[in-house]
């Protein structure tokens, strides 16, 4: 997806480096291995330290590492050259069509951070892959997570590839404001569980937005939609466990299938209609 050059990109509610809040300790396995089970943990508050093995230990106090230097991000052609104002212009872009589907809708902050960073739910490093944040209302994205999509999981590197995932943690956002993101604690874990669910949801809702976005600016370029496509299906919980074991656990699973991820997304995409986007109600994922 390609924003209009001229566009003016407003960078006020986005903070490089840093989070809110003390939080606590906690132990977060190195890797994107674990990429599935210390997200969903952070996602519901909980320490990640109780469901994975121990391999780096963040003091309480939380160190932040050097983040990123805005400055640069003004307009639409930043945002095509730069993916660190790509990512600012996409939360421009995403905040704006759910302001117009959601009424009441109130923004996340944002924060960009390189290698550690202290968030309301505890201190993460970018092994956990970009996150939302529901005690602080936050979206973390480390933007080097996007270049790990490629090399290890043959994800796009389209410009859409790298929007759904930042429209993906926006959607837990919405969740959070219609109180459905603690639905993940029913059966967080499983093929069919409230985790499951809830992930699905927000690659539905990122095709939601993609289909506004477009819908008001004919932005959508030759390819984009099989980028976004092929970024939703490497990280689906088939694929990561192959990767990672090289054997497949339905009833581990947190986020939902390749497959299932590609079709939810392009559900979304298809209408734009948030209604569709109902997975707790569904009967087949």
């Amino acid at each position: 997806m390609t924003f209009n050059e001229g566009m003016q990109i407003d960078t006020s509610n986005i903070a490089a480096g840093g989070g809110r809040g003390p939080g606590r300790g906690i132990a977060i396995g190195g890797g994107l291995g674990g990429l599935v089970i210390v997200v969903i943990a952070l996602l519901l508050g909980v320490d990640p330290s109780t469901v994975v093995p121990q391999q780096e230990q963040i003091g309480t106090g939380g160190v932040e590492a050097p983040g990123y230097d805005l400055s640069h991000c003004k307009t639409g052609a930043d945002a095509n050259k730069y993916v660190e104002c790509r990512v600012v212009a996409t939360t421009n872009s995403v905040d704006g069509v759910w302001q117009q589907l959601l009424p009441g809708y109130t923004p996340p902050h944002t924060t960009l951070f390189h290698g550690q960073v202290q968030t309301g739910c505890g201190p993460a490093t970018s092994d956990v892959g970009p996150f939302y944040c529901p005690v602080d209302k936050t979206a973390y994205f480390d933007t080097d997570f996007f270049q790990v999509l490629v090399d290890q999981f043959g994800s796009s590197g389209g410009p859409l590839a790298q929007e759904y995932v930042v429209a993906h943690e926006y959607g837990h956002h919405v969740q959070d404001l219609l109180g459905d993101l603690g639905r993940a604690q029913q059966d967080p874990q499983g093929a069919t569980g409230g985790g499951v669910r809830t992930e699905l949801q927000a690659d539905c809702y990122a095709g939601v937005w993609a289909y506004h976005a477009n819908a008001q600016f004919h932005i959508l370029q030759n390819g984009d939609v099989e980028g976004g496509l092929r970024a939703a299906a490497s990280v689906g919980d088939d694929t990561l466990e192959k990767q990672a074991q090289g054997y497949v656990v339905p009833d581990s699973f947190t986020h939902g299938t390749s497959e299932q991820r590609v079709r939810w997304f392009q559900r979304g995409l298809a209408k734009g209609d948030m209604d569709q986007c109902d997975t707790f109600g569904a009967s087949t994922l």
